[in-house]
């Protein structure tokens, strides 16, 4: 019964945003895609194009109250672009200022940094924006999936199994009280 927004634009890496998608949608969710550009963006397999995904909604028509949590999928290139993105990073910002859980996988916590929400944080990563998100005061670790407050973050597409189970049960217990912007 719960409403999740996956936010994302050209160049996402699919699977970590079909996978989420369909296990989530499994689980009872309704699931919509935003994204900073109205029409269809595309997903890669790694630096590959693949296949193109309907846009429900642009990130300035909605407002993280529409929504019980969020999903940040990787590529190099989406969240690079997101995060330039004033609309997009409020958009995110908005989420933890609530209390709702987010789930960030690969590259997707890079956006995290723009925010500034993972100051004190456990999070993981791409091992490539490591340091970002260390300078940002995120108390990296490299592990499968790693929970802090709501906030889910794995690596890579090898850990989706356990990234989808913990972001689903995280979406299901809803508003983290000791959550903080």
């Amino acid at each position: 019964g719960k409403k999740i927004a996956f936010l994302a634009t050209d160049r996402f890496e699919q699977v970590e945003l079909t996978q989420p998608w369909d296990e989530i949608k499994a689980a009872g969710a309704t699931v919509e895609l935003v994204s900073i550009k109205s029409g269809e963006i595309y997903g890669t397999n790694h630096d590959e194009p693949a296949d193109k995904f309907k846009v429900d909604k642009l990130v300035t028509d909605v407002k993280a109250e529409d929504y019980d949590g969020l999903v940040l999928p990787g590529g190099v290139s989406n969240p690079d672009t997101l995060r330039t993105n004033e609309d997009a990073i409020k958009f995110i910002r908005d989420f933890f200022k609530q209390k709702k859980p987010v789930a960030a996988i690969c590259h997707g916590p890079w956006t995290l940094v723009e925010a500034d929400v993972v100051r004190g944080r456990k999070v993981t990563s791409w091992p490539s924006i490591k340091t970002d998100l260390k300078n940002a005061g995120a108390l990296w670790e490299d592990s499968e999936v790693v929970t802090d407050q709501g906030l889910v973050t794995s690596r890579k597409p090898d850990d989706l199994d356990a990234f989808c189970k913990k972001a689903i049960e995280e979406f299901a217990e809803g508003k983290h009280e000791r959550q903080a912007a």
